[in-house]
């Protein structure tokens, strides 16, 4: 029989809980930047075999369709001409990786925002150029918006654990590409001073667009000086070739101190083989090839490795965001980055499911786990996004958020020092209450080693029932909602805004 005074015991540990938990947390137990590395697919001899490989393929078959002003840049650096390909020696390819910064700093306009690139530091943010959005209201999909993309921006200026904003949708509503580029730009300074990135159609966009970002900055020449946004550049195309649109993107980007995130999205057994192995070799070969133009053409100038490999259901041709194989590839993509010492950017949470339902959540979190476990520093596509990248959905960005929270502590592991370890609580407990319910060490820990979901139900099933039985969907919906109708971010001056919009076309 429980005595009185153990009951009331229970009872008064169960008040102090709840009444820490209604405080606000003291500290974060799951912050953005935690160590990853735990998880590595390949072995030493692996790694080896396959950088290996992409050495190989680029000095042997080398890389096609390399625009002049490149070709002439890389000859003149090391590389051989043989027909239309060109060939770049190893000892070509170990100088640029050598020249790379090994970490770099992301900055937002506001200091406190920015983050620190390289290293084993993990960091979940947005990509991917959605042309549907889920609607937040029908529940449908439809065409992406200019201001889907202004509360898609803002939403996320409200969720901790999205450290840069990359636009994750296309304004399908603007047919003019320059008035698209201006305008995403535009959205991203006003609504958000987490880093942002974008991207440019065609190099002659570049200019205007920095001149809006130095009014942002504080006048001519500032953006330069502190650069907070970055550009996505696709300048290989698979297989092994360049695309000259994107290669003259990156010529401007680098004259404008803009740092840069090359991404190969090679897609296995189309553009790549279809073995993992294989495809591992070509895209490494593909993105070192990014990574020598960009250091040829400025040594030092930052670039995150965005090796991401894609992957597509072999029997219909569709791609797949969600899956082991993309999986364990992002993830051996992620150890391979870090083993060579370059700044890793991987692909993740991809869901090919089209409704918040079991695919998503298995898919979600498995992908994202996996690359964030084998320590890729950036990963891309993480938030948000759905319908194998066609889609992306506002409650989608409030439940990732929060996956991301899990996967940070996940990441963070066990701290074993002698305070917690707590063999004196442990002699308290026994030789005293009986418990550890309201103990010092308990309520010590209770938000320090935990955390605690806003989203996820953790009632018993009759407390559910009582609050109307909620999905996680709906919980996420009613939070998306709120943010929206109460974050109205204006981050220009008005001044700012009167110049941007007397020189650009501000829709």
């Amino acid at each position: 029989m429980t005595s009185p005074k153990s009951s009331r015991t229970r009872r008064s540990g169960r008040k102090e809980r709840h009444a820490q938990r209604a405080a606000p947390p003291k500290v974060n137990p799951c912050p953005p930047g935690q160590i990853g590395g735990q998880y590595k697919p390949l072995s030493e001899a692996d790694m080896t075999a396959i950088f290996d490989t992409a050495l190989r393929l680029l000095a042997e078959l080398g890389m096609g369709e390399t625009p002049d002003r490149l070709a002439h840049a890389l000859v003149k650096a090391g590389a051989t001409r043989s027909g239309n390909r060109i060939q770049m020696p190893e000892t070509l390819v170990r100088s640029a990786m050598a020249a790379a910064p090994r970490q770099f700093p992301l900055h937002g306009r506001d200091p406190s925002r920015s983050i620190e690139v390289g290293g084993q530091h993990v960091h979940f943010g947005t990509g991917g150029a959605a042309v549907q959005t889920l609607d937040l209201h029908s529940g449908q999909y439809r065409a992406s918006t200019l201001q889907d993309l202004r509360d898609f921006t803002r939403l996320q200026d409200r969720l901790t654990n999205i450290s840069w904003f990359t636009r994750c949708c296309i304004a399908t509503d603007i047919e003019d590409t320059f008035e698209l580029d201006v305008n995403t730009a535009y959205t991203l300074l006003r609504n958000t001073t987490k880093p942002v990135a974008t991207a440019f159609t065609v190099a002659e966009h570049v200019r205007p667009i920095v001149d809006m970002l130095d009014i942002a900055a504080g006048g001519p020449g500032a953006f330069s000086q502190r650069p907070f946004l970055k550009t996505h550049i696709s300048p290989v195309i698979s297989p092994m070739r360049y695309a000259e649109d994107a290669v003259d993107v990156t010529f401007a980007c680098l004259e404008h101190n803009i740092p840069v995130s090359c991404i190969t999205a090679a897609q296995a057994g189309a553009t790549a083989p279809a073995t993992l192995a294989g495809f591992l070799a070509q895209s490494l070969a593909e993105t070192l090839a990014s990574l020598v133009m960009v250091q040829t053409i400025k040594p030092g100038h930052p670039m995150v490795f965005s090796n991401w490999p894609l992957v597509i259901d072999l029997r219909t041709g569709a791609f797949s965001g969600g899956g082991g194989e993309i999986a364990v590839l992002n993830a051996a993509s992620a150890q391979l980055s870090n083993w060579l010492g370059l700044p890793s950017g991987v692909a993740a949470s991809m869901t090919d499911a089209k409704a918040v339902d079991a695919q998503y959540g298995v898919e979600k979190a498995m992908t994202s786990l996996a690359a964030a476990l084998a320590g890729g520093n950036l990963i891309y596509e993480s938030s948000g996004m759905m319908a194998s990248l066609l889609g992306v959905s506002f409650e989608a960005f409030v439940l990732d958020d929060e996956m991301h929270a899990h996967t940070y502590r996940a990441l963070r592991g066990v701290e074993v020092t002698p305070e917690n370890l707590g063999f004196d609580a442990i002699c308290e407990a026994i030789l005293g209450e009986g418990h550890f319910l309201g103990g010092t060490h308990t309520l010590s820990a209770m938000e320090r080693d935990y955390f605690y979901p806003r989203i996820a139900d953790r009632d018993t099933p009759k407390a559910w029932e009582d609050k109307g039985a909620p999905d996680a969907r709906s919980v996420a919906r009613s939070k998306a909602q709120a943010i929206l109708d109460e974050h109205h971010p204006d981050y220009l001056t008005a001044d700012q805004d009167r110049e941007i919009r007397a020189r650009l076309p501000i829709l």
